[in-house]
């Protein structure tokens, strides 16, 4: 059997009309209010982890740019993304890879 995480109490006061919602999406998604809170809090956090990952791989990838001299033209990455659309939909065979070209 699982062990369960310790849990630490806190109090939380709420906007009435905010917890009214919350109370409707709870009764919705056929939770408690504390389960859906607890949900929703759970999901913030990783979306917060996921943006700062984001973040963090955005100015690696910069980095590494100005470092090499090499990257992406914006018409190219847009092309290369609607090809791959078309190619998702079955409507076209794979495009090839992006290739690094220096940048001026």
């Amino acid at each position: 059997m699982a062990s369960t995480p310790a849990a630490t109490p806190t109090s939380l006061k709420l906007p009435t009309g905010l917890k009214m919602k919350l109370e409707q999406f709870a009764q919705k998604a056929g939770m408690s209010l504390h389960a859906y809170m607890l949900e929703t809090l759970s999901d913030a956090v990783q979306s917060a982890q996921q943006r700062e990952a984001f973040a963090l791989d955005s100015l690696a990838a910069l980095r590494e740019m100005k470092a090499s001299g090499l990257g992406h033209e914006l018409a190219d990455v847009r092309a290369h993304f609607s090809a791959m659309a078309q190619f998702r939909k079955g409507l076209r065979a794979r495009p090839p890879a992006l290739q690094a070209k220096p940048l001026s």
